[in-house]
Formats: structure tokens, C-alpha cells, sequence
């Protein structure tokens, strides 16, 4: 039961998290325009990994995407890669979750192909929730890096004012979402080891019994082995024994017994 419910949780938590992936990586709000200094302006700016969005005082909001590939930064791609591996492995971690549910049967499917399923699932969602929480952290150590040279280019020149950007509802999104991934795939691996079939004792000790059931042999005779010491006659005069016959007469050894 509770190898059912460790299961099953970690599915619903690893759809959680791939879901949020999904999510962040789709808003818009990765990077916002920093207001801390100009709190009252008429236009707000903020960027996501496809298209960057302007949202006037109105409330009219307008949003263009990269048309670019290879003007974008390095790092940039490099995020986008890891948050579509991320969601891809989670998608695919999921529907081989679904087939290695415990509660679901499918065919004649034993347990040892559910717990090597479950067991690949997992480790697709622990990888997925490193991949998110990866690009996650990279896009936030450019925004780090960007803020404080656009803050140092700002008191070196005043004339020259520049938009700083800072974390978006989006980065939160993506962490948690990570994190929710790599936790789901903790428990499928945990399921794991509780789907693996015991190994039986009996077919050990069947085969420990045919062993030794070889030198237990029915028969009107023991078997001996081979290697009984013969007996040894006491030779000379006054140490024979005399053997009574089947008639009651003593019989006594004639010379020839002692040769």
C-alpha cells in the first residue's frame, strides 16, 4: 500500500512540476524593468525567453518576439535549450509513469517491467527538474551581472539613463517548478525498490535439497563409501575366540586358521 501511494504521489507532484515548467517557460515576465528609482513612469518593460512586451500607463500592452536566433546571447540560447529538454523529458517521464502505475493494468505486465518503468521515470523527472532549475539560475545570473553594470554605468554618467531589469514572477514559477519535478522523481525512484519482486526462498532451498538428497538412497543395503578400515583378525594361540555352529558344538580352529 504504501509503495501505491509513494507512487502515485510522486506522479502527481512530477505532473506539477512539469506543468509549471511549461508554464514558465511560456510567460513573459522573466526579466521586468527595475522601478526603484523612477517609480512613476508611463512605460513598463519586461522580456521573456520568446518575445519582449512594452505596457503603456493606458493599459495598452504590446509585445514583440525575437526574430532572431543568432543575435541572441550565448546564455539566452543556452536557457531556452535546457528549459525545452527539461519539458520534453517530463512529458515523456510522464507517460511512462502512466503505463508503470501500480493501480493500472495493463495485459499480463509484471511487476519487475513496472518497477524498471517507474525507475525510468523517475530518473526523467529528476533530470527534467535539474534542467529547469539550471536554465532558471543561468537567466538570473544575467540579470545579476546586467543589474550591477547597469548601475555602475548609471553613477558613472547620470546623462545617460538606462533601464535596469530584474527577476520576474517567471524565475519563482521555474524554480519551484524545478524543484516539484525533482522531488516527483525522488519518489518514483523510492516506488521503485518497493515494485521489485522478492526473490523466493523456495527455489534456493530446492536446490540446495537435490544436492543433498544424493546420499540418501533407499535400499536393502547401506552404501558405503569405500574407505571403512577392514577389521583386523587377532592372530596367536589364546586370543580366538571359539564360534559356536548352528548345531550348539564348539568349533575350534584348526591350524590352518593361522596362516
Amino acid at each position: 500500500m504504501s509503495t501505491t501511494i509513494c507512487q502515485v504521489m510522486g506522479f502527481i507532484v512530477s505532473s506539477l512540476g512539469v506543468a509549471g515548467c511549461i508554464v514558465s517557460t511560456a510567460m513573459d515576465m522573466w526579466s521586468t524593468q527595475d522601478l526603484y528609482d523612477n517609480p512613476v513612469t508611463a512605460v513598463f518593460q519586461y522580456q521573456g525567453l520568446w518575445r519582449s512586451c512594452v505596457r503603456q500607463s493606458s493599459g495598452f500592452t504590446e509585445c514583440r518576439p525575437y526574430f532572431t536566433i543568432l543575435g541572441l546571447p550565448a546564455m539566452f540560447q543556452a536557457v531556452r535549450a535546457l528549459m525545452i529538454v527539461g519539458i520534453v523529458l517530463g512529458i515523456l517521464g510522464l507517460l511512462v509513469c502512466i503505463f508503470a502505475l501500480k493501480c493500472i493494468r495493463i495485459g499480463s505486465m509484471e511487476d519487475s517491467a513496472k518497477a524498471n518503468m517507474t525507475l525510468t521515470s523517475g530518473i526523467m523527472f529528476i533530470v527534467a527538474g535539474l534542467c529547469a532549475i539550471t536554465g532558471v539560475s543561468v537567466f538570473a545570473n544575467m540579470l545579476v551581472t546586467n543589474f550591477w553594470m547597469s548601475t555602475a554605468n548609471m553613477y558613472q554618467g547620470m546623462q545617460n539613463i538606462q533601464n535596469r531589469y530584474t527577476f520576474g514572477s517567471a524565475l519563482f514559477v521555474g524554480w519551484v517548478a524545478g524543484g516539484l519535478a525533482l522531488v516527483g522523481g525522488i519518489l518514483m525512484c523510492l516506488a521503485c525498490r518497493g515494485l521489485m519482486p522478492e526473490e523466493s526462498r523456495y527455489k534456493a532451498v530446492s536446490y540446495n535439497a537435490s544436492g543433498r538428497n544424493i546420499s540418501y538412497r533407499t535400499g536393502p543395503y547401506k552404501v558405503g563409501s569405500g574407505y571403512e578400515p577392514e577389521t583386523k583378525t587377532r592372530k596367536g594361540a589364546g586370543y580366538e575366540e571359539a564360534a559356536r555352529s548352528e548345531d550348539g558344538r564348539r568349533s575350534y580352529p584348526s591350524k590352518y586358521d593361522y596362516v
